[in-house]
């Protein structure tokens, strides 16, 4: 029997507390409002943080019915003033905005909150926004520590709210497929023995960050927001406003490239493989950026024990290039490969040569997979040599999986607030698997195997 809502009131008091040292917001105290919403109500959402990121969700929530956009929190005005006008435009409604995010979840009516701002201000801002009653959608990673990762955590099980972290990738139906059907109930790949995923920009596009001086915010607020943490002495307002608009680069705002990209793809490693690693290995290196302090080049290597034998998985994020065949991940087993991607064009299927031809016949037959191209065998036209194997024989998925990239984790989480399904990530699954991510920078930086032990993926 579903419960009855039309008796509880959405909020009914909010009170200021202080969220931690050296950071300058109030949070509200626990909230009891409504604990789920009715299929027919629009739930009632707000945003914090209104920088790019804010913007591929809420592109991605366009086309979702059932949301009412009802306020928008930032420090630069100019970014309200853009959310502000893209959602007049779209729905024609109004939204209210704020400098400040405790206020706004004082002031604000909310069911949910999406939480985009810098990796630093994650944890405060989800954990502020869990405990003034509302649901959270907050990108990953979860905090630029594992301290403040475990924290979300704790907030989400004491306040009884919901709180999806963005690995979207546990959400999108080409993964959701490829791991369910091919890999986990029909074994295409056999036993899967090593891993590895990229994801490269160029050098032309990891330059830093400038903007028009006269719409970033004073020197003052961005020292009461904290773009001063990590530094030595007085910072200049210059110093300040390129912290703010470059804060990746900075090991006390953000985890850097690995954190930045490496996650999504890591995580995949990790849910796929159904298992956390053992060790990780990494090497680093300021190749072209001196003056950053995160490495812009990285690689690592993790060891797994997964449910059917050990595993190996190689990562490298590089600020050189975006040669290579883009951004993807690539499980690799005795029977077949495949190659995944949020792209279709990245995403490929190899059998092995001496993989059973049957099975992989009867998928293709029935629509399980569609066959693209037949390996030449040894002798043939294109003939290979002894030593060489033979070249596999190609496939792809079947059609039906491309929707935005955003979209199915942002539809995971409404529903879920509705009671129509469960959290495809939840803070818990992602600090389970975004664990291990915390400890690539330093290992990179001690150049040593670092074995987990439960002190290092305590969640």
């Amino acid at each position: 029997m579903k419960p009855d809502f039309s008796t509880l009131s959405r909020r009914h008091f909010l009170a200021k507390s202080a969220v931690g040292a050296g950071l300058a917001l109030g949070a509200p105290a626990i909230l009891k409002g409504r604990e789920a919403n009715a299929p027919t109500d629009d739930i009632r959402v707000g945003f914090i943080g209104c920088g790019k990121q804010q913007e591929v969700l809420f592109n991605a929530m366009v086309n979702i019915p059932g949301i009412h956009y009802v306020a928008a929190c930032d420090i630069m005005k100019e970014r309200l003033g853009r959310t502000y006008g893209a959602i007049y435009k779209r729905f024609d409604n109004k939204i209210n905005r704020y400098f400040d995010a405790a206020e706004m979840l004082e002031k604000e009516d909310l069911d949910a909150v999406f939480v985009a701002t810098p990796d630093f201000w994650h944890s405060p801002h989800t954990v502020m926004a869990l405990d003034a009653g509302c649901h959270v959608y907050c990108e990953k990673m979860m905090s630029n520590t594992l301290e403040g990762a475990r924290e979300m955590v704790a907030a989400m099980d004491r306040s009884g709210k919901l709180c999806q972290i963005g690995h979207q990738r546990r959400s999108n139906p080409r993964y959701r497929y490829t791991l369910n059907e091919l890999i986990n109930k029909h074994r295409i790949c056999g036993q899967i023995t090593n891993v590895n995923g990229q994801w490269n920009r160029a050098l032309s596009s990891s330059q830093d960050i400038v903007s028009k001086p006269s719409i970033l915010p004073k020197a003052d607020i961005l020292e009461q927001y904290g773009f001063n943490a990590g530094a030595e002495g007085k910072l200049s307002q210059d110093e300040l406003r390129h912290r703010f608009l470059n804060w990746r680069f900075y090991t006390s705002l953000s985890g850097g490239p690995i954190s930045d990209l490496g996650a999504h793809q890591i995580d995949i490693f990790n849910w796929f493989l159904d298992a956390r690693p053992t060790s990780v290995l990494a090497s680093g290196g300021r190749s072209y950026f001196k003056d950053r302090e995160h490495f812009d080049n990285v690689m690592c290597v993790f060891d797994y024990e997964t449910p059917v034998g050990n595993a190996r998985a190689f990562y490298q994020v590089l600020t050189t290039t975006s040669a290579g065949g883009g951004y993807y991940e690539s499980f690799m087993g005795t029977d077949g490969t495949i190659e995944i991607s949020e792209r279709e064009a990245y995403t490929n299927i190899y059998k092995e040569s001496g993989a059973e031809a049957a099975k992989w016949d009867e998928l293709t037959a029935r629509g399980f997979l569609k066959k693209e191209a037949v390996g030449v065998a040894a002798g043939g036209a294109d003939a290979i040599a002894s030593y060489e194997s033979a070249p596999p024989d190609k496939y792809a998925l079947p059609g039906g999986f491309n929707k935005p990239p955003h979209q199915p984790h942002i539809e995971n989480f409404l529903a879920a607030i509705r009671g129509q399904a469960k959290l495809t990530c939840d803070a818990r699954h992602a600090l389970e698997s975004e664990a291990p991510i915390y400890w690539v920078n330093p290992a990179a930086e001690a150049k040593e195997v670092i074995h987990f032990t439960d002190e290092h993926l305590h969640t």
